[in-house]
């Protein structure tokens, strides 16, 4: 099934529950903060009523459904129906700062003007009494007029806002006339009739499709998926919308699905990286689609844990997070959901869409459809992939969470470009991973000498999934293995125990070696680990006259257990240490460093007694 299409079943789906909220044909929902409230004669009642509601600690307009609202391209102002900016209803605003003061003045008043011959066309020969008081409004209010009024700071912002008859409850687009009359208006301005490539019949098509809105870092206005503005893209006399021929009725139907799925607060998105992922299932399945929710972003470790990617503003109760914890948890050891949860129906159909910012337009990340039961096994796949010892986390971690460990200083508009898509398709599809994922995490623990938890487990399951792909000849340990012959894996496992006996000798320092020489051991170890082993001999010898930091309490058999670790270590090497190492043999070696840095206790050869040495010695890993 196409994109379109499956959007379109979407909204087709929850049209037909009234407690969904989704926009009717014709009709949009839009931010509105202000109401003016008119007496049949079409005079201002009182102040503006403000719409808006407490949302943390501002003000934040009020959603509601509104005659549909559509692009404004061009420099001919176009107004809607019964509702629109103050620019354009009062013909009032604050002057941009790239502005000059004559074309803002010109600007207001075609805007204005707009507004007002929209509603004298459409309204002149109406008899009801909201909409002939609005029209009389209109052609009796003077911009000066907004001196008068209370939040004209507010105003001068230029907010949408509506308009409602003195006595009423509802506002003028809600009357029965309004809507019929709109109704008519839509009717009349139907397009060409041709074949719609989303339903398959013959219908009135769209010359310009609705805007989409709420993709991060779009245009605030809204931008398009579906679009032709150049000569270059048009052909045989064909332009605009027809050159990708969608029904009017299709192109609201997907637009306004999508719109839906993107609104704030939404359970069926989440922000990964750059890409605004929307999801949805094919019927309704509220219990499945939270377990996708959670497949994307799991719940917190932590009760309190801020979730600071994720576009949703509700999160799993306790119940519910307790819960999705124990399916993820079966899933990471390889259990089929039918199993983990034999509730959930498996074979509910899921579609998966990723969109991301591109000027005016958006651009597609990821597209995905599948079952649930095949989405669970392939983030099971993900999370097996990604497991380590030890591990360094109770629930396995969202998505936004690794690629944040991608990005200079984890800032989420440091994440490289396209990384988000493409992590997320081979997720969605079981197939390899990104290499500029691995060249991305190893060139930030190059940089900045972190290698934690996370950065050692996209390691491994890079390195991983290639072994299970054919690519890479050798697999990767879970956890540290001794006997594991790879020498960049050995030589990571060196570099922590070097870098501990520097800690045992010298005490926290302001740059330890590997602050200073992790980039280069990674990449050239001939060029550094001979000047590295010299000072670890100078460091050990003086740990055997009991010198060394305030935390070791026995230095002699600590001396003894390094000396051991490091003979341990070298002893597999029969040739020279390498020159340099590729990509992949870079992520062995951080892998190796994390085994060997952060094992649970050291093992050590009973003879010298060493087991409380080792613990005293890991006292102090700070990372």
């Amino acid at each position: 099934m196409s994109m379109l299409a499956a959007l379109k079943g979407c909204y087709d789906r929850l049209a037909e529950d009234d407690t969904s909220g989704i926009a009717p044909l014709g009709y949009s929902e839009e931010n509105i903060s202000f109401a003016l409230v008119l007496s049949p004669a079409g005079t201002l009642v009182g102040q503006p009523t403000d719409l808006r509601i407490q949302s943390g600690r501002r003000l934040a307009p009020r959603r509601m459904l509104v005659p549909q609202s559509f692009k404004r391209p061009g420099i001919t102002p176009r107004s809607f129906f019964l509702w629109d900016k103050v620019s354009y209803a009062l013909g009032v605003g604050e002057r941009p700062k790239d502005r000059m003061e004559g074309e803002h003045r010109k600007r207001l008043a075609d805007e204005h003007r707009s507004f007002v011959d929209l509603h004298t066309r459409t309204l002149a020969d109406t008899d009801d009494e909201g909409l002939r008081a609005l029209l009389a409004f209109l052609h009796r209010w003077a911009p000066e007029q907004i001196d008068t009024l209370d939040h004209k700071e507010d105003l001068l912002q230029n907010p949408n806002l509506v308009f409602q008859l003195d006595g009423e409850r509802r506002f003028m687009h809600q009357r029965p006339a309004a809507r019929a009359l709109w109704a008519r208006k839509l009717a009349g301005a139907a397009g060409r009739e041709g074949l719609c490539l989303v339903s398959g019949a013959r219908a009135p098509l769209a010359r310009l499709h609705p805007s989409i809105k709420g993709v991060r870092g779009a245009q605030s206005s809204g931008a398009s998926i579906v679009s032709f503005n150049l000569d270059a893209f048009t052909s045989y006399g064909k332009d605009q919308g027809e050159n990708a021929p969608v029904s009017e009725q299709a192109a609201f139907a997907y637009t306004t699905a999508l719109n839906h799925l993107l609104r704030p607060g939404s359970r069926n998105r989440v922000q990964i990286a750059d890409a605004s992922t929307v999801f949805w299932a094919e019927s309704p399945a509220p219990a499945e689609e939270a377990l996708v929710w959670a497949l994307f972003d799991p719940p917190a470790d932590e009760p309190g844990e801020t979730d600071k990617a994720s576009a949703g503003e509700a999160r799993f109760d306790a119940g519910e997070a307790k819960k999705i914890r124990d399916i993820l948890n079966q899933m990471t050891k390889g259990r089929a959901l039918e199993e983990a949860a034999p509730e959930l129906r498996s074979g509910t159909r899921f579609f998966v869409l990723g969109l991301a910012p591109n000027a005016a337009r958006i651009a597609v990340r990821f597209w995905q459809a599948d079952t649930l039961g095949n989405l669970a096994r392939r983030f099971g796949e993900h999370y097996r992939d990604l497991a380590i010892e030890p591990l360094p986390w109770l629930t396995p971690p969202a998505i936004w969470r690794l690629l944040y460990e991608t990005a200079i200083q984890r800032k989420a508009e440091n994440i490289p470009a396209n990384l988000a898509g493409e992590v997320m398709r081979a997720i969605l599809t079981g197939g390899r991973y990104p290499r500029s994922l691995l060249a991305a995490v190893v060139i930030r623990m190059r940089a900045d000498g972190a290698i934690n938890g996370l950065r050692a487990a996209i390691c491994k399951a890079c390195l991983a999934r290639d072994f299970r792909k054919g690519i890479e000849k050798e697999d990767v340990p879970v956890g540290l293995n001794r006997d594991e012959p790879d020498p960049a894996y050995r030589l990571g496992r060196l570099f922590a125990v070097l870098e501990s006996v520097q800690r045992a000798a010298l005490g926290k320092l302001n740059a330890s070696i590997r602050d200073r020489y992790y980039g280069a051991a990674s990449a050239t170890p001939a060029a550094v680990f001979p000047m590295l082993l010299r000072t670890a001999t100078h460091h050990i010898a003086g740990l055997r006259k009991g010198k060394g930091a305030d935390w070791v309490k026995k230095p002699e058999q600590a001396a003894g257990w390094y000396d051991w670790e490091i003979g341990q270590i070298i002893a597999s090497f029969e040739q020279k240490f390498p020159r340099s190492f590729r990509l992949e043999d870079q992520g062995r070696f951080a892998i190796g460093y994390y085994h060997q840095r952060f094992q649970k206790k050291p093992e050590a050869p009973e003879d010298i007694a060493a087991a409380d040495a080792a613990t005293d010695i890991t006292e102090d890993q700070e990372d």
